[in-house]
């Protein structure tokens, strides 16, 4: 197959009345303005029914430079091959994200995350932390879980004076209230994992590119530590990059604050095991900070996304929310569907690690590979019809945890926590409605609602 490059593809050239130009599939799926609007689904198919891989050119966003352009990856098939090869697609070699580091030192500093990490370093920083995520652990936290989604649901029904809410932020508590429990953090300061997801996986949307929802009154001092570094934005109204060392300095500053109170009080939480390796010389400072990092960040936002999504399916069919009101039985499975259906991250990026051909198309050492978890869960190929949502549907092929090495780790405690939250629903609600347009999240990477307005019938 020739292998195509972005000179070769006309990129936005089509006419549409005077003076207008169309852009190509390629550029509305990369424009994060796009997913302010919905999921480009449309395109996807396009693309996905065209080729397994494709070129991608990268257009300046939000003043960023051109970027050198990538393989993108579209149907189920191809993205699992990608995602279990690290030996051929490397995490490491240029991260995760589509857009490179900005700096040879910033690549260095994220390459000692798990994230971005490849075997055999990958598999010993998941060995340190596996057994906090083993179905027993699981189990052990189930019962809080439950407990808490009942309570977050009857304090949204109990504070609302017209059977209304913004189904976003309430359910954006559990994941942070189950975060902070496994970290180790007290609850009083939960919601700086909130601020630190949203300004990490928000940087391309205003609102949430500088939030700070965290009130000091009533923190813990480690928490007021933190929010006295916490950065303002510059002359230019931005924020320094969240995803660089010193960009978001107040998340490494409570880091490091709670360290100090887990050697003098360890528990049983992640944290604690943590530092037992990094003072047991396991453990690297460095690699402490970024797995900090990713479980105070990457492991909030799949389920602050997924639990509104998998509600926003059920407005969109309410006939859906009967079956689940007539048969709880179905609610294991029904959270894999949403997950599949809403798919919280759109995509991440691998790193060819030398010449090699994917389903026919010639990919060279060097060149950016970046698989689209949006495009893969509705490819006809691996579900039928996939664009319907059916909480009846075996979608445990979905790839919103990954696959491969690098299959979420807390991929039980999400279900744990979609299957809480909607259980709990269901008992105190007779029927949802939408109450509202949701306000979606300006971001290529992650599917996310800022904003669901929801009405409801009680039993």
């Amino acid at each position: 197959m020739v292998r195509g490059r972005p000179g070769e593809r006309p990129a936005g050239t089509a006419e549409a009345g005077k003076g207008a130009v169309v852009a190509t599939d390629e550029q509305v799926v990369y424009d994060p303005q796009t997913y302010q609007t919905g999921m480009p689904y449309e395109q996807l198919t396009r693309l996905r029914e065209a080729a397994p891989v494709s070129w991608v050119p990268e257009r300046s966003v939000d003043g960023a430079e051109h970027g050198p352009g990538y393989w993108a990856v579209w149907r189920h098939a191809e993205v699992k091959q990608v995602l279990k090869r690290p030996q051929l697609f490397s995490s490491e070699l240029g991260a995760t994200q589509i857009r490179d580091p900005a700096t040879p030192e910033d690549l260095a500093y994220v390459q000692k995350s798990m994230l971005n990490m490849d075997p055999p370093e990958h598999s010993r920083l998941r060995r340190i932390v596996n057994r906090s995520f083993t179905p027993r652990a699981v189990e052990r936290l189930r019962e809080r879980i439950v407990e808490r989604a009942r309570l977050i649901v009857d304090e949204m029904i109990d504070g609302s004076t017209d059977h209304t809410a913004d189904f976003a932020k309430v359910a954006a508590d559990l994941p942070v209230w189950t975060l902070a429990d496994v970290l180790g953090v007290p609850q009083t300061d939960r919601y700086l994992m909130f601020d630190w997801a949203s300004r990490v996986i928000g940087f391309q949307d205003p609102e949430y590119a500088a939030i700070s929802l965290t009130d000091a009154t009533g923190t813990t001092p480690m928490a007021k530590a933190a929010l006295a570094v916490r950065p303002s934005p510059g002359p230019d109204g931005t924020m320094p990059d969240p995803r660089t060392r010193g960009g978001i300095p107040d998340l490494y500053a409570y880091a490091h604050e709670l360290a100090a109170e887990k050697r003098r009080a360890p528990g049983e939480d992640i944290m604690s095991l943590m530092l037992s390796q990094v003072d047991g010389d396991g453990l690297s400072t460095d690699e402490f900070e970024n797995m900090f990092w990713l479980f105070a960040v990457a492991g909030n936002e799949t389920l602050r996304n997924g639990i509104p999504g998998g509600m926003y399916a059920l407005l969109h069919h309410p006939e859906q929310w009967r079956r689940l009101a007539a048969d709880r039985s179905l609610l294991p499975g029904a959270a894999d569907e949403m997950l599949r259906w809403w798919t919280p991250v759109i995509h991440f990026r691998r790193t060819a690690t030398e010449d090699t051909e994917l389903a026919g198309q010639r990919i060279a050492a060097g060149d950016k590979v970046v698989v689209y978890f949006a495009s893969a869960n509705r490819d006809p190929r691996a579900f039928d019809d996939p664009d319907t949502f059916d909480v009846t549907r075996s979608a445990a092929d979905h790839l919103s945890f990954g696959h491969g090495p690098h299959y979420c780790l807390g991929s039980m405690l999400g279900k744990a926590q979609l299957v809480a939250m909607f259980d709990a629903l269901l008992d105190r609600l007779a029927e949802v409605r939408a109450a509202g347009e949701p306000q979606r999240l300006r971001s290529n990477f992650q599917h996310g609602i800022k904003h669901l307005p929801i009405g409801w019938t009680l039993r």
